[in-house]
């Protein structure tokens, strides 16, 4: 049974902060290879969320820098898993600049491509988004700073986990007036 808990942002933020300048050694570096940004992301979005999605394919997961998924380390699969995601792990939501929360995702676009995964880590005394980042690593660092065409943003909205379901348990403790299945 699917069951939905909130994404924890402080732990995601704070993940993001502790890593933001150094990389985690129980995930591989893919600087010049493409680039780590979707890499800190997925793993600061783990943080939050501490449920991968195991789906061979279309999931959500890292083991090793040789089997994790397309979603994990690439721009627009990673925004395709989150948005699109029904079974467990986090899932989310495109929104306006303006429904963006601390723990929530921007991706950046140029010439027609989403090329950058970035981690809202908190908000400027304007108002303004800032983000945490990896190939070129940040922290707090303004999302006005960059240079980009246009940025779609990605509120994570829970989690989901699977849960085993006892109605077996439920039925004899219920019949038994032991207690209600609340």
């Amino acid at each position: 049974m699917l069951v939905q808990r909130r994404y924890n942002r402080e732990n995601a933020v704070k993940y993001a902060e502790t890593w933001a300048f150094a990389r985690n050694p129980l995930f591989y570096n893919y600087t010049g290879q493409g680039g780590d940004c979707t890499n800190f992301v997925s793993q600061a979005v783990l943080a939050g969320s501490c449920q991968m999605n195991f789906t061979p394919t279309f999931g959500w997961y890292y083991i090793d820098s040789e089997t994790r998924t397309a979603s994990w380390t690439g721009v627009e699969y990673f925004y395709n898993f989150i948005t699109g995601n029904r079974g467990v792990g986090p899932f989310g939501e495109e929104v306006s600049e303006s429904e963006v929360e601390v723990g929530d995702v921007v991706q950046l676009e140029r010439d027609g491509d989403f090329y950058h995964t970035l981690f809202v880590s908190g908000f400027g005394d304007d108002g303004g988004i800032l983000v945490a980042a990896h190939s070129d690593d940040a922290f707090d660092r303004p999302l006005s700073s960059y240079n980009y065409g246009s940025a779609r943003f990605i509120h994570i909205l829970g989690v989901r986990f699977e849960i085993e379901f006892n109605s077996s348990f439920c039925f004899e403790r219920l019949l038994s007036g032991e207690s209600l299945p609340l």
